[in-house]
């Protein structure tokens, strides 16, 4: 009966068009105040307890250094290297546009981010050299998944911090599963730009590359900042979000100078906007997630699954479609907060890796950016190129196929996801 109220309570509540924070939020004070027992003062403790969290104090820092480096000329010079390293490759400048998406990716931790970072720039340098908008926009879209997938992810610290699972490990888990998407998505478009006799770049001097290199050298060790220092046991990865937000706020004022002094505090009040907005939404998750754990809910699904005697691998296509469903509908931060305390346990009793369960997650998230009705890359691509939305999902369901094929192989190959944390903190460390 709490089950039924508590679902049916939030899918009116996101049917008549509420935030989805104020959805879990309210929905979960209708349950807790007429059928459970906890009292008032409780819930807002619960409330505020959720921010006490140390992992999570890496998501405003990560989106800091991310809205840093976007405002700033960082972007531009990532692409400029990319395109003077394989532009003169058929297709060079889409599989360049690529590359510069997996370099941005490794220092924004966030999609929408990479795609308004490298799509304001490459797509309109595409269509200008012969590529079509639409080919040009279906590969930013698909390609800006990749800023949750590459380590930092914002996505992958609220997993961690929803599951109590280690950031570290989840950060180097994604350094694969990342690099391997971007190649499959680079092939793909040198198959595809061979077929259709797409446009190459001239090829640049070696003179060029090494000038494209100094000039971006400087984004580009943000990425051995953030990893070097985890892995080398430096600083946490929540230290690592602050240092990479200091260091964000360093390279774009004082050595790029792309960003003046005076458009500091602009920077900060965009950040302090999405960080509030993000941060409001988990503590209302946590809240639907106190009231699922107290119902007894993720209890009763492990059991009903456990009757129902799936193996681990007919439960991962069940969670995938549940995932894939969901990502139709909902962000992906809400999607984890209120799925993962559900799944979670029943994985783990199955013997499926908690981190390998989180790339996955992940990759689901990925695929759920470019799906309508709200998919975020979609929202950001229309704004960018002024296409119409439905224009910009025709342009991106050929290159989404590529990403429903990787989540198969993502989801039954687990070495790809662990094979590298295995191998730099052992088994279970990290």
């Amino acid at each position: 009966m709490t089950t039924a109220v508590l679902f049916i309570l939030l899918f009116v509540f996101l049917f008549l068009g509420m935030p989805i924070a104020i959805a879990l939020g309210l929905s979960s004070l209708a349950v807790i105040l007429f059928f459970q027992p906890d009292s008032i003062a409780s819930l807002v403790l619960k409330f505020f307890q959720t921010m006490e969290q140390s992992t999570l104090l890496a998501i405003p820092f990560f989106i800091l250094a991310g809205n840093f480096l976007t405002t700033g000329g960082v972007a531009k010079r990532m692409i400029n290297f990319a395109v003077s390293t394989v532009g003169h490759l058929p297709g060079g400048l889409a599989i360049a546009s690529v590359m510069a998406c997996m370099f941005f990716a490794a220092v924004s931790g966030s999609s929408p981010a990479t795609v308004v970072a490298i799509g304001s720039i490459v797509i309109a340098g595409m269509v200008r050299v012969g590529y079509t908008q639409e080919f040009a926009t279906g590969v930013i879209v698909n390609a800006g998944t990749l800023g949750i997938l590459i380590p930092p992810s914002i996505v992958m610290v609220v997993y961690a911090a929803t599951t109590e699972t280690s950031v570290g490990r989840l950060f180097m888990a994604g350094v694969v599963p990342g690099i391997l998407l971007g190649t499959l998505l680079m092939v793909a478009i040198y198959i595809v730009a061979r077929i259709k006799n797409l446009p190459r770049q001239p090829k640049a001097s070696w003179g060029e590359r090494i000038s494209s290199f100094r000039e971006a050298i400087w984004g580009l060790l943000l990425i051995f900042i953030v990893m070097g220092g985890i892995y080398g046991g430096i600083f946490t990865p929540t230290e690592a979000a602050a240092v990479a937000a200091v260091y964000a706020f360093f390279a774009a004022v004082f050595i790029y100078r792309d960003l003046k002094l005076s458009d500091v505090p602009k920077v900060l009040t965009d950040s302090s906007r999405v960080t509030v907005m993000l941060m409001f939404i988990i503590a209302n998750a946590f809240l639907f997630g106190h009231v699922l754990t107290t119902a007894q809910i993720p209890q009763d699904i492990a059991r009903a699954i456990l009757a129902a005697d799936l193996k681990p691998w007919q439960f991962l296509i069940v969670v995938n479609i549940i995932l894939l469903i969901a990502g139709n509908f909902m962000e992906p931060s809400a999607i984890i907060l209120i799925v993962a305390p559900i799944i979670f346990p029943t994985a783990v009793h199955l013997g499926i890796d908690p981190i390998h369960l989180g790339i996955i997650f992940v990759v689901n998230m990925e695929i759920g950016m470019v799906t309508p009705p709200v998919g975020l890359n979609l929202f950001v691509a229309s704004g960018i190129t002024g296409m119409p939305l439905m224009k910009v999902v025709a342009a991106s369901w050929r290159w989404l196929m590529l990403l429903l094929v990787f989540l198969i192989i993502v989801t039954y190959v687990p070495e790809i996801s662990l094979a590298l944390p295995n191998w730099l903190f052992g088994p279970g460390g990290g």
